[in-house]
């Protein structure tokens, strides 16, 4: 996706004028377009942030009942790589799986691949990425049947990522696993030793073994491809990243029970390459966005948009993956039995529902509440009055970036 540009930081200017990813892909998506060829997906991608909360997409009049004061709301593109439109569909996906968390402790694991296959991962992405779930979750599930480690099933969650905070290509997966399991004959809930879940080594040796037999079956069968204009030695990188290089996989601080980890998949499932939070400015410099450490970082606008738009996913690949206690085959049957080994009996309780009760699904504006605390029904001239909705003149469009 074009050549790596240095991404020299720049101290923080909080006067610097807050964008929207929505601002930068009006304002460089014509030029990206002329330089890269872009996937039907990226393309798709693109215009819903351009149109996203705008004219183009219709929308409706919102007016105080109390003062009059009239404000246009355009609707949201819906895209899940868009920034602006991920905390609704967060807050319904973390609604489903609180019900599936069960009460006790968690582990964060991370794998990740070697610089060397970034290339023919990015060539291969459906391929490649559902090779790194499979090997991923092959090697916790084979480690935690192990008798000597753990003898049990656990519940993990995976999400997978492709970015670093400079936006550079980076495929990696996020693992919360459970601290045990159930037992093979569902008695008893076998529970880790302390704060140690798997040895990292055998974890990263176990883990690069899967993925290499993978690809190389792949590269056999002509279902994994060489990258066009390939390096004359591109085998021989690909036969040390597979075989001589070491693999990193990293255990993290075990979560200290269920609300930890409901606060961290919070944050980590619905998340895109990059935040409208995270933006700082545009201008004749660049996109200016934060990195870590307070630090800041400005590209070319062209750059900026290529490299967010490198972590497009092909179309109808699933990102957030089950396994273990949590697959669907086990979700309604052995996890609700080591939820009840888990759960103790002295403190197992029965609600019973109240007569005539509204057990409607919550609206938007009602989660956006319990979400963010922000009333969107409530009128931001009066702060009293409460918004009506009214009709709004649609408007048509030509070109994929026009938003009026």
């Amino acid at each position: 996706m074009g050549a790596v540009v240095d991404c020299p930081e720049r101290p923080r200017d909080d006067t610097a004028t807050r964008v929207q990813m929505g601002d930068i892909v009006r304002a460089f998506a014509d030029a990206l377009q002329g330089t890269s060829a872009l996937t039907s997906a990226q393309h798709e991608v693109l215009v819903a942030l351009a149109r996203c909360r705008t004219a183009a997409l219709g929308g409706h009049l919102a007016v105080c009942d109390a003062c009059g004061h009239a404000t246009p709301v355009y609707n949201s593109c819906r895209n899940r790589h868009c920034p602006t439109c991920q905390s609704l569909d967060q807050h319904r996906w973390l609604e489903a799986r609180r019900e599936r968390i069960l009460p006790t402790r968690y582990f964060h694991v991370v794998f990740t691949l070697p610089e060397a296959l970034r290339a023919i991962v990015r060539y291969n992405r459906e391929a490649l990425f559902a090779m790194l779930f499979r090997a991923a979750s092959q090697t916790l599930l084979a480690l935690a049947r192990d008798p000597r480690r753990l003898g049990a099933l656990p519940a993990i969650t995976m999400v997978l990522h492709t970015w670093t905070r400079e936006l550079l290509f980076h495929p990696h997966v996020h693992a919360v696993v459970s601290a045990g399991g159930l037992s093979p004959d569902g008695s008893r809930w076998v529970a880790t030793k302390g704060d140690y879940l798997f040895p990292v080594k055998v974890l990263a040796k176990l883990f690069r073994g899967k993925l290499r037999a993978a690809l190389i079956e792949g590269l056999a069968s002509g279902a994994v491809t060489l990258p066009p204009n390939s390096a004359p030695d591109v085998l021989d990188q690909l036969r040390t990243a597979l075989y001589r290089t070491d693999w990193v996989v990293y255990a993290k601080a075990p979560f200290g029970g269920a609300e930890q980890v409901y606060a961290y998949l919070g944050r980590y499932t619905h998340r895109v390459g990059i935040s409208n939070a995270r933006l700082r400015s545009m201008d004749e410099r660049g996109v200016t966005f934060a990195t870590k450490g307070g630090g800041q970082c400005t590209l070319p606008g062209v750059e900026f948009l290529r490299r967010f738009v490198d972590h497009v996913l092909p179309k109808g690949f699933t990102r957030i993956r089950h396994y273990g206690l949590l697959a669907p085959c086990h979700a309604t049957t052995t996890l609700e039995r080591a939820r009840v080994l888990l759960t103790p009996t002295t403190t197992t309780t029965t609600t019973t529902p109240t007569v005539g009760s509204d057990t409607s699904p919550p609206t938007w504006v009602e989660r956006l509440m319990t979400l963010t605390g922000i009333d969107a029904d409530r009128c931001v001239r009066c702060g009293v009055g409460r918004l009506v909705r009214q009709p709004l003149d649609e408007r048509p469009t030509s070109s994929p970036w026009d938003t009026s």
